[in-house]
């Protein structure tokens, strides 16, 4: 039993540093963008959570009239950390994917400083030869979010 504690530490340990840090910086980071959406109260409008946190106005709202293409994302983070995912969808389905897509990072991250056989790597390799198809769909999804902001604000 200690002979394999002692492995699994020996193992972790020659891990690359950079990794772990890098995986545990990652991990922190996200922890505070959950813990502020959780702290602040969402805005009923849909919009405009942000400055509920201190962060000024929307310049491409201001300067267009038209909203943003993240335009709700921190309500809708707000509205997921408060549990109520069906509204977070209904508000921006874009953040809601980057809020899923954020806690799966969460949860890779944690893993991967914990791991000491680093077998979340693996994700990469899966994920890296389409990253191309990954970034058009993800550009094309947001895209169609932006639109359908655009629909409830002027729809």
């Amino acid at each position: 039993m200690i002979d394999a504690a002692l492995d699994r530490a020996a193992s972790w340990l020659a891990r690359p540093a950079v990794t772990r840090i890098g995986s545990l910086g990652l991990a922190v980071g996200i922890s505070c963008v959950f813990v502020a959406a959780a702290l602040v109260e969402p805005d009923p409008s849909g919009h405009g959570t942000h400055l509920r946190l201190g962060l000024g106005n929307c310049s491409f709202l201001t300067m267009t009239g038209w909203p943003c293409p993240m335009c709700g994302a921190t309500t809708t983070f707000a509205l997921m950390a408060h549990l109520r995912p069906l509204e977070a969808l209904i508000n921006q389905p874009f953040a809601f994917l980057l809020f899923l897509m954020s806690a799966f990072g969460l949860g890779v991250s944690v893993a991967e400083v914990v791991d000491p056989r680093g077998r979340w790597t693996r994700i990469v390799r899966v994920l890296e030869p389409r990253e191309t198809l990954w970034a058009i769909l993800f550009l094309v999804f947001m895209g169609l979010a932006w639109g359908y902001k655009a629909w409830l604000m002027f729809g």
